[in-house]
């Protein structure tokens, strides 16, 4: 079995979407003082990597403690979107990979953006899928689609219209994946797990993508 990493670090001073305010983790006690190490985090429901529950944009869908967990887990495939043109994933693209598509419960969009990390051009000028790219994938049973860039949208957007799609559709949307390029195109799985919080819009994870050997058992 192989594992990788898809998620960034989070920490104090860490990037952030546009107005959201930064996590702060402290040490609450020490193993000098108290005995015993423990940290106190505040921090956002958006922070880092991440899932958008639909109910993030669109009121009286699924927050993810409602998700079953076998959302959070499964097949997936990766489509290389590092040369977009114009800053859009479009149709004819998602549709090269239909065979991929076909067979997988995640898409993963490997933009090459999160070589931006801890850069202001991070929030600026990233792929986003177009509508009807965004719709024409929503058209297989997946569960949810991933990409390493802060959002689905582009930061100046008001109507944030392919997070719409995405969660009308009632397809989660993980943001902020990091180090998709060693990932193989297809033929592995994909985890998400998020933690179970009551009503939450959404939640970091530790997503990894995991390539299995013949004698993996899963």
């Amino acid at each position: 079995m192989k594992v990788f990493d898809l998620s960034h670090l989070i920490c104090n001073n860490m990037p952030v979407y546009p107005g959201t305010e930064q996590p702060e983790i402290i040490n609450a006690t020490t193993i000098e003082k108290e005995g015993y190490a423990e940290k106190k985090i505040t921090m956002l429901s958006h922070v880092g990597t991440h899932i958008d529950a639909p109910a993030h944009i669109l009121e009286g869908y699924e927050t993810l403690d409602k998700i079953n967990i076998c959302k959070f887990f499964g097949s997936a495939c990766k489509i290389d979107a590092i040369d977009s043109k114009n800053g859009k994933i479009g149709l004819e693209l998602v549709k090269s990979h239909k065979s991929s598509i076909e067979k997988s419960d995640f898409i993963l969009l490997n933009t090459g953006w999160s070589e931006y990390w801890n850069n202001e051009k991070y929030f600026e000028g990233y792929p986003t899928l177009t509508a009807d790219a965004a719709e024409w994938l929503c058209s297989f049973p997946i569960k949810g689609i991933g990409m390493d860039t802060i959002s689905a949208d582009c930061c100046n957007s008001k109507n944030l219209p392919i997070h719409k799609i995405l969660m009308s559709h009632k397809k989660i949307i993980i943001e902020n994946l990091t180090s998709l390029l060693p990932v193989p195109k297809e033929d592995f799985f994909f985890s998400c797990l998020p933690l179970k919080i009551s009503d939450s819009d959404g939640s970091p994870v530790r997503a990894a993508a995991i390539l299995l050997n013949n004698k993996d058992i899963i």
